[in-house]
């Protein structure tokens, strides 16, 4: 059976595109007692993909060169030999950019039946588990706070300003152009947004958070997270969820210049990475499940035909082209 992937073929200076990858046939290895062969089915485009690729230890080593490219991918089950696997069962996990893998069944997680997907990672997945445990546990999120969410357009922004708005909070958003911050206040429910394309946020949180922000959902760092710090309220919390405006640089960026509002607002900045929650995913799927169904939480996908435009894809989370969670088209499950 031929299988075809995206290799790792060198470091990304920039941006991780067709420069680093190599379009490879994959060989597969023979499903041996306790693994299986899964077709992938729908390929996950996240942020952290440019983490993985590069060259520094983060929360999991690098992608080894000359191996395919790590990524989180929906699949289906093709042939089985671990007795907690049947052939047809819809699983997900590390399969990486191919069309196919052979895992250990322990690596990979039954989807929940009824759901697509799409659901999965626009909602109930990992994005949904970043976004609940984010704000609800990092950021100790309360009603009649101040929350502003940055990238608020994206997969896991559009998430955290609904949650905040499930939870009392008065809700703003800071997204690029005209069109995203329409859909999150129109469609969304947030309080307002800030376009930072064409407006000048440190102004504008002044003018829509008058009593400072409480919880600063922060997914894009640089100068965005520095005029959020400035506006800090007393015991505000800063949630560290990314930083994409970092991660394709060459050179390392300034710190920011507005730290010492964390000493005199006696807050906090905290980091977290999803996997600290993966024991707890129960927990949050029941709530999100339950916003869902009630049409309180909604969430949109931006699906990409075909596995060979996946690294011209990703750069659409980096560009700010994409609304909502960014995923590929794989492949389909034959009837």
């Amino acid at each position: 059976m031929t299988n075809h992937g995206w290799v790792l073929e060198t470091r990304p200076v920039e941006k991780l595109d067709a420069n680093c990858l190599a379009w490879r046939e994959v060989p597969l290895p023979a499903v041996e007692a306790g693994s299986v062969r899964v077709k992938t089915l729908m390929l996950s485009l996240d942020p952290t993909n440019r983490i993985w690729a590069g060259p520094t230890e983060s929360y999991m080593p690098p992608v080894p060169l000359g191996t395919v490219m790590r990524g989180i991918a929906v699949g289906v089950v093709e042939e089985s030999q671990d007795a907690g696997l049947r052939v047809g069962d819809v699983v997900q996990g590390m399969i990486g950019w191919q069309e196919r893998a052979v895992l250990p069944g322990a690596a990979l997680n039954l989807l929940p039946k009824g759901v697509t997907p799409e659901q999965w990672f626009g909602v109930f997945g990992h994005i949904g588990l970043t976004a609940y445990f984010g704000l609800l546990e990092v950021g100790q999120a309360k009603a009649g706070e101040t929350l502003v969410v940055s990238a608020a357009a994206g997969a896991v922004g559009s998430l955290v300003g609904q949650i905040g708005k499930i939870l009392g909070m008065r809700v703003v958003g800071i997204a690029g152009g005209a069109e995203k911050c329409k859909w999150i206040v129109e469609e969304l429910g947030f309080d307002a947004a800030i376009d930072y394309k064409s407006e000048k946020v440190g102004k504008r949180l002044g003018e829509l958070c008058p009593n400072g922000i409480d919880v600063d959902f922060e997914n894009v760092g640089g100068e965005i997270m520095d005029a959020c710090l400035a506006r800090l309220a007393l015991r505000g919390r800063v949630v560290l969820c990314g930083m994409i405006s970092q991660y394709n640089a060459t050179t390392v960026p300034d710190g920011p210049k507005n730290l010492a509002n964390i000493l005199m607002q006696r807050g906090r900045i905290e980091g977290f990475i999803v996997l600290d929650y993966l024991g707890r995913a129960a927990e949050a799927f029941g709530k999100v499940e339950e916003w869902v169904a009630a049409g309180k939480l909604k969430f949109a996908t931006d699906v990409v035909m075909g596995l060979e435009n996946a690294p011209t894809a990703l750069d659409r989370l980096f560009s700010g082209a994409n609304r909502g969670k960014l995923m590929v088209r794989v492949g389909e499950i034959s009837s």
